[in-house]
């Protein structure tokens, strides 16, 4: 069992590289004229967590901001699109689900060198290990039913009557997920490894049937929400930039990754509940995760369980492939981007061996 402790590790902010490096007067200025109340002073420090888009604490005397942006230097297409984040917070925030509000977007360069957008910080828990260390039985309980409750909120939502009914092509969402990651992960490959080479002809061909689109939130875990400090509340879900319309049943079981994730020392690596003694904790199996599920939404991802787990396991690598690109172009944002490659692998293998409890050879 590892011993890296990840919320010593991710917790908090941290002063920008150069590279990242914020003008805090200019930006400032534009704030001044922008967010309405806002007044500088300015400070800007980078949080140490996360790995795709820079973000950073704002403060000034009277209140804390979080701002987003794209990262400096080459990117791969369609990636790091911020103003998708911008437009899908504001539409649920409408709906009092629990995103932080947004603030402003601005596309203008020259304010802080790349597109970006401001929303107000939400003051809560954010929990990097999802064995919840620190807290109780019942407490675990709550956070993974309130976590299961929220998403199955998420899913219920009919796009078109929040207005998001064009906010992707929605149709076969597993099948254009493993052609763009498999693209992706072409882009960014550094070395060969069979198990992708295997998911990357076999997924394609065993993929689930898929129901009525539903806004996805592509990166929903217990580290991408902020929990009330006093109540097993989510506050706000974060980081919704690989979110469009899709199927919420892939959306759903990306997150079930979490009772598989492969073990590492590393603490470039992600949390796992594998190895833990659930009960013990008070977190559920995965079989009554899934069906608290089931039971809030009526979709049922079970028949088709093993094909999801292989196409998020592989989706993941890919991502994390991505993230060894950057650090191979020098637009990588995280201290730890470097040591990813060594996940890149061993998620890969898990992938292949949902792939081979589905049936392939």
């Amino acid at each position: 069992m590892t011993d890296i402790d990840r919320q010593q590790a991710f917790s908090g902010t941290k002063e920008a590289a150069p590279a990242l490096a914020l003008d805090a007067a200019r930006l400032a200025s534009y704030l001044s004229g922008h967010v309405k109340g806002f007044a500088g002073p300015l400070t800007a420090r980078q949080f140490k967590g996360g790995q795709s888009n820079p973000t950073y604490l704002l403060e000034t005397p009277a209140r804390r901001y979080v701002l987003r942006r794209k990262p400096p230097g080459k990117l791969l297409p369609s990636a790091h699109a911020v103003d998708r984040e911008y437009r899908v917070i504001g539409a649920l925030h409408r709906q009092d689900f629990p995103v932080a509000e947004p603030l402003c977007f601005c596309a203008d360069e020259s304010v802080a060198g790349t597109a970006f957008y401001v929303m107000d910080f939400a003051d809560g828990r954010v929990f990097w290990e999802p064995q919840m260390p620190g807290c109780d039985r019942s407490e675990r309980a709550a956070v993974y039913d309130a976590m299961n409750a929220t998403i199955a909120r998420l899913h219920g939502f009919d796009p078109a009557a929040i207005g998001l009914g064009d906010f992707g092509r929605g149709e076969n969402y597993v099948a254009r997920q493993v052609e763009r990651w498999s693209k992706q992960y072409r882009a960014s490959e550094t070395e060969k490894i069979d198990a992708m080479e295997r998911l990357i002809d076999w997924l394609p061909r065993h993929i689930p049937p898929a129901g009525t689109p539903r806004l996805v939130h592509g990166d929903y875990r217990i580290d991408n929400l902020i929990i009330d400090k006093h109540a097993p509340k989510v506050l706000a879900v974060l980081d919704w930039e690989l979110s469009t319309l899709g199927d919420p049943l892939a959306d759903f079981t990306y997150h079930l990754m979490a009772w598989h994730m492969p073990i590492t020392e590393s603490a470039a690596g992600t949390a796992t509940l594998a190895g833990h003694d659930l009960p013990a904790l008070g977190i559920p199996s995965m079989a009554d995760y899934v069906a608290a599920y089931v039971a809030r939404t009526g979709l049922d991802p079970r028949p088709h369980l093993p094909v999801y787990l292989a196409y998020n396991f592989f989706r993941i690598a890919a991502i994390l492939q991505g993230i060894i690109g950057r650090v191979r172009d020098g637009t990588a944002t995280s201290d730890f981007a470097p040591k990813k490659a060594a996940m890149i692998r061993p998620l890969a293998d898990t992938a292949w061996q949902f792939a081979r409890d589905a049936g392939a050879r």
